[in-house]
């Protein structure tokens, strides 16, 4: 199941990239989705992933792959939005949990996540607006004497619209609860005896971490395993299962999809050449 899950969460973002890139170039479907996957392999060595944008705008055709850039931004605005919102409430749900159980402060501290709160409601807001007003943004940009000589790369962010916007945003809450619905499989496949809704709500403030915190794709299975062990500490000791649930997830999100990308894209000609 969860292995099924991969594809359809990387089908989802292939989706994304379609609709994203449709303003510049029409992809078909299956395209895009070599894009993501050879998106992945190059992303496996870079901090934060970075390396995805260049694996994927290979695909684009010439004169299209630098305005490729700024539409993939839009498709990573959208799944942090996302990310930030949910893990907003998984947080709030944490900080209850320890304001009603002080003796488990040991691991987090109360000002500390309220920090952390403030600073997450404050950037989802901010992201939000950002947004949403992305079109009158990239206007006035434009009016910029610097920015205004680079245009030509950023132009067609003004042709995303709210309905877009939209769209994308649903694939990426989508293609989010794909991802939680792994990581619930998983918790329970390997004896995390905890409420469903509890091993979503630490789920979604992993999450929230792992986007927040810089990494490298290769080394992230460790930080994985210690954001999800300081978590579920909080309700299990099984620590082994936690740790096995965070392997698997990198192993089969990120390692497998990678492998499948380096092979797509050694069999491309500019690649080759």
């Amino acid at each position: 199941m969860v292995i099924l899950l991969m594809m359809v969460n990387w089908g989802l973002e292939a989706k994304k990239w379609q609709l994203l890139m449709r303003p510049i170039q029409s992809l078909s479907y299956k395209r895009a989705f070599r894009a993501v996957f050879s998106g992945q392999a190059l992303a496996l060595g870079t901090p934060n992933r970075v390396g995805e944008y260049v694996g994927r705008i290979v695909y684009m055709n010439d004169g299209n792959r630098l305005r490729a850039l700024s539409l993939s931004a839009v498709g990573s605005v959208a799944q942090v939005l996302v990310t930030f919102f949910i893990g907003f409430w998984g947080l709030m749900y944490v900080y209850f949990l320890l304001r009603n159980n002080l003796s488990l402060t040991h691991s987090l501290s109360i000002v500390w996540l309220t920090s952390l709160l403030t600073v997450v409601f404050s950037s989802t807001v901010f992201l939000g607006l950002f947004y949403y007003n992305l079109a009158w943004l990239t206007k006035v940009f434009e009016r910029i004497p610097f920015v205004a000589k680079y245009s030509y790369f950023i132009q067609k962010l003004e042709t995303l619209h709210r309905k877009e916007l939209t769209n994308i945003l649903f694939l990426s809450f989508v293609r989010y609860s794909v991802y939680v619905l792994q990581y619930l499989l998983l918790y329970t496949f390997f004896g995390i005896n905890i409420i469903w809704w509890q091993i979503i709500c630490l789920t979604n403030v992993q999450l929230l971490i792992m986007t927040i915190v810089p990494s490298i794709a290769l080394a992230e299975v460790g930080i994985r395993g210690k954001v999800s062990i300081a978590l579920f500490s909080l309700l299990t000791n099984n620590s082994l299962g936690v740790i096995a649930t965070a392997a698997s997830i990198w192993l089969i999100n990120l390692i497998v999809p990678a492998l499948a990308g380096s092979l797509l894209i050694l069999g491309l000609r500019i690649v080759r050449k």
